[in-house]
């Protein structure tokens, strides 16, 4: 199995539609000292169309010659920053604010990182379903951070795997797959890239607009972190 985000000319309408949504254009003309017409950054530049040819192309990153990450399958680092409002609904309505999702529950873990750095996602994915009283089936969206497309295999494979569930999660069976077809729909860290101050943020924020755009009900985010730690979060629309 071979996950691959889309390349930027290829996006699907939906996630055109995300990308333009998201981003907001920067006037840059005072730091830069621009030209009139050329002092506005209007999309984002680390997006790159390429071919499986060229990216087969890129050399190992680490263990060469036989290593399979490369930068065409890492997330990119990019600088960015964040900012949520994260209040009670009451209070909302009083200042005159229209909420975006309600944040229905969360979950933080950890594992041994020697042999389990990456798999927060496959460990708190079931936590906090069940936090939530929900099950896979009842997730719309699913919004994973992508720190390599190997993470994304590993975590996968690991969900999809009794012996894992049984011998490593203490659970009698497997987590089971996101189904691709709600998986990352409108891109993810791979195309999108990751800056290390916003990419929860955007997480977040991809799984409420899919859920508005999409007209579903539960969104599920999850990610990996250094030393071994994860997190999943559940978001549940907010009405129209």
């Amino acid at each position: 199995m071979t996950i691959l985000t889309y390349p930027f000319k290829n996006l699907p309408t939906a996630s055109k539609w995300a990308l333009r949504f998201s981003i907001r254009p920067l006037s840059c003309s005072s730091q830069l000292r621009a030209a009139p017409g050329k002092d506005t950054v209007t999309k984002d530049n680390g997006i790159r169309p390429s071919s499986l040819e060229q990216m087969a192309k890129l050399k190992p990153a680490f263990i060469k010659p036989y290593g399979t990450v490369t930068a065409a399958n890492s997330s990119f680092l990019t600088d960015g920053a964040s900012a949520m409002l994260i209040m009670a609904e009451e209070k909302a309505l009083a200042m005159g604010y229209k909420p975006k999702a309600y944040l229905r529950d969360f979950m933080y873990v950890s594992q041994d990182p020697k042999d389990q750095l990456l798999l927060g996602p496959t460990y708190a994915t079931p936590k906090v379903l069940e936090k939530a009283g929900l099950t896979m089936n009842d997730i719309d969206a699913f919004e994973f951070h992508e720190a390599f497309s190997g993470q994304i295999l590993a975590n996968f494979k690991a969900m999809d795997s009794d012996w894992f569930a049984e011998n490593y999660m203490g659970r009698k069976t497997k987590v089971g797959l996101p189904p691709l077809e709600k998986f990352n729909n409108w891109g993810g860290s791979l195309s999108l890239g990751h800056p290390f101050g916003a990419t929860g943020c955007r997480l977040v924020m991809a799984a409420a607009n899919r859920l508005r755009k999409e007209g579903g009900q539960y969104g599920l985010v999850a990610a990996c972190a250094a030393g071994g730690q994860g997190h999943a979060m559940i978001v549940e629309a907010y009405p129209k």
